[in-house]
């Protein structure tokens, strides 16, 4: 390095992480380095869509997590994808673009006491970035949308470029059933069936090392990437400046390819941790910031006790009903052939459309758990193939899956170091289906899909529930199935939670400084208090965008 010392230290490279770097050398005389643990995102499966099964439990692409055995599955143990790359989480997971609803960020300003979190002050931060297909030719449809949606921004919205019969059919079906159709998921309210909108461009995966690194951050002289990097913990010195016994954050210890690395802050600079819902309460713990007895039990020293930091847990869990179908092709049956893969293959070459081009979910719907719930708590996520599980083969026979999850999940979890060594994957403790709510819930949701499939829109092809089986009827039942085969969605958030000041499991602020520690701010999905009714990749960006916005101000 020419020059050891940064005004900003970004630690991960991913979706908030990207946007950091490429909102903040913007000023030029601010110098940025951006540390990634993982390498680039050139391995060509990222970019195809359909790579996502390719780049989950590749070490190439992933973290290779698993979480504790849970006593809400039954003392099942779950594979954990978190992306280990050039673009993070974004380069691996299900591209689908989705904001959640309203009242999520009305609650986070209730949670924090700071009203500029409330939907209508978050808009404006999703609109800044976003590039929305129905924009892209004015007309009558698209200026209805440009109320809600940006257009010519980085981070490009299209729509799916397949469609499927028996996906068809389930959306006539969800109607029937009362879940009405909708165009457009992400005005503040989801609640409808249709088809998903992808973070995609041409037919290829729309990352965020593409979209916020490429082309302008990477040309720009006071920008510097490290990959192949991983932080071990934070430099914190006492400032009395800053208040009797205040911390401050220098800098960075860094594990390059070549060796350890101790980096350096300017005098006013600020590490920003991006490292997400398992990487950030990681590294602040090895830091000595976390809860004091268990750091302490580890050999750490407290150097800042914030019990709240791997805490709070939240992740959506769905639980994932087979049915067979006669009368149709689905993906099982078209891609178990010689002749139907060379087909998709060929068409993807020609079109960049088919079955390559897919989201790992096509179909989605919002709707109510029980009609005595004031909004949609259930989000489906319908596909037009079926295995016994992520990874393994498809099924022989034609068959969808129709995956339920509980949007908000009373469950919580923890992230806690396992041992003070960084190479160590902390212990995972998602504490799924704790609660009675929740297992109520998962037997109600599963009812629905029932109710949904039985409607005159699917009959036609004969439906079958394959798994779990009609034998389940019960809510004791039903829940134990749920621990038997849900899994997660993967969308871990809260673990470094924003709230009030007199809140002890408070890890930021509402401008995401962590308590008692200057200089140093965490910008991820771990600084939710709630989860967001949805997907969690896009509110992640909205929260990089804000916190961007907040530190090109001095805020």
């Amino acid at each position: 390095m020419s020059n050891p010392a940064f005004d900003y230290i970004i630690i991960g490279a991913g979706t908030a992480g990207s946007l950091l770097a490429n909102r903040l050398t913007a000023d030029a005389s601010k110098r940025v380095l951006l540390i990634e643990a993982g390498g680039k995102d050139d391995y060509h499966w990222i970019h195809i869509p359909v790579g996502y099964l390719y780049c989950i439990g590749n070490p190439r692409t992933d973290w290779l997590y698993n979480t504790e055995p849970d006593a809400g599955l039954n003392g099942r143990s779950l594979r954990y994808p978190r992306g280990k790359v050039l673009g993070g989480c974004s380069s691996i997971n299900g591209m689908i673009y989705m904001r959640g609803q309203a009242r999520d960020y009305d609650g986070w300003a209730e949670a924090t006491g700071d009203a500029s979190w409330r939907w209508e002050h978050c808009l404006p931060a999703f609109m800044k970035h976003e590039d929305h297909w129905r924009l892209d030719k004015p007309d009558g449809q698209g200026a209805a949308f440009a109320a809600t949606h940006g257009h010519g921004g980085e981070w490009r919205v299209e729509k799916q470029r397949l469609r499927w019969d028996v996906l068809d059919a389930f959306a006539a079906a969800a109607t029937q059933a009362g879940v009405p159709a909708t165009a457009d998921f992400n005005s503040g309210n989801n609640e409808g069936v249709g088809y998903f909108e992808v973070n995609q461009k041409g037919g290829l995966r729309w990352n965020t090392a593409k979209a916020f690194l490429r082309p302008k951050a990477f040309g720009r002289p006071n920008f510097e990437l490290w990959t192949g990097t991983q932080v071990s913990r934070l430099l914190l010195e006492r400032d009395e400046s800053d208040g009797p016994g205040a911390l401050r954050c220098t800098g960075v210890a860094a594990h390059t390819p070549h060796g350890p690395e101790e980096i350096k802050l300017k005098p006013g600079g600020e590490v920003l941790l991006c490292a997400g819902a398992v990487g950030s309460p990681q590294i602040l713990q090895l830091s000595g910031i976390g809860p004091a007895a268990h750091l302490q039990s580890l050999g750490i020293e407290v150097l800042q006790d914030l019990p709240g930091v791997g805490a709070n847990l939240q992740d959506h869990l769905q639980i994932r009903a087979v049915f067979k179908v006669q009368g149709t092709r689905t993906l099982n049956t078209l891609a178990n052939s010689l002749f139907g893969k060379a087909m998709i293959g060929l068409e993807y070459a020609l079109k960049r459309s088919g079955p390559m081009s897919m989201a790992p979910s096509q179909l989605g719907a919002f709707t109510r758990s029980s009609p005595g719930k004031t909004w949609p708590d259930l989000e489906y996520h319908v596909q037009p193939l079926s295995l016994d599980a992520f990874g393994e083969p498809l099924h022989g026979f034609n068959a969808f899956t129709a995956s339920v999850c509980n949007l908000n999940p009373t469950s919580r979890g923890t992230v806690l170091l396992r041992t003070a060594d960084y190479r160590d994957a902390p212990a995972i403790s998602p504490n799924y289906l704790s609660t009675e709510e929740d297992r109520k819930i998962a037997a109600e949701s599963l009812r629905l899909t029932r109710r949904i499939v039985a409607q005159p829109a699917l009959q036609r092809y004969q439906p079958e529930e394959h798994k779990p089986g009609l034998q389940y009827q019960s809510d004791e039942e039903l829940a134990r199935l749920a621990g038997d085969i849900a899994t997660t969605i993967f969308h871990p958030v809260g673990t470094c939670k924003m709230g009030r000041a007199d809140d002890a499991m408070a890890v930021v602020d509402s401008r995401l400084r962590v308590r008692g520690v200057a200089a140093l701010r965490v910008v991820d999905a771990s600084v939710m208090p709630t989860i967001t009714s949805g997907n969690t990749n896009s509110p992640t960006l909205m929260i990089a965008e804000r916190a961007a916005g907040w530190l090109r101000a001095g805020e």
